[in-house]
């Protein structure tokens, strides 16, 4: 059914709401490829305080670390959130780069690179 004719069709006693928003992209495929690639990079050659850690380790730390706190515009898709409180009332982070738009991607991606860059790393070269 197209459009035209969807709307042509909807009841006119106010039970029907239509909402149009421009569309955000969600972040690609690819780029969750060249985080987990920038991750092990990282996990490889980096020591933080005497230690190596894994890329799943540094995953969980750099989402804490970059993630945006809120939603933002732009950034993050609809109903993103980085904490949310338990039933005992512990706050707990379960922000996920599954929830940011492309941009939003690329500037975590952009802060995680800077991370190791900080620590020494040396990235092969990827493309975005």
């Amino acid at each position: 059914m197209s459009a035209s004719a969807m709307l042509h069709n909807l009841p006119l006693d106010g039970s029907m709401e239509a909402v149009f928003r421009p569309y955000v992209r969600k972040r690609r495929d690819e780029q969750s490829a060249l985080m987990w690639v920038r991750l092990k990079e990282i996990s490889d050659q980096a020591w933080i305080c005497g230690k190596q850690y894994s890329s799943e380790i540094l995953h969980e730390f750099l989402k804490a670390k970059y993630l945006p706190e809120v939603f933002t515009e732009g950034e993050t898709l609809d109903g993103y959130q980085k904490y949310a409180e338990m039933p005992d009332g512990i706050i707990k982070m379960i922000g996920s780069t599954t929830k940011l738009t492309t941009r939003g991607f690329n500037n975590y991606l952009t802060q995680v690179e800077s991370f190791g860059a900080e620590l020494g790393v040396r990235f092969s070269v990827e493309e975005r």
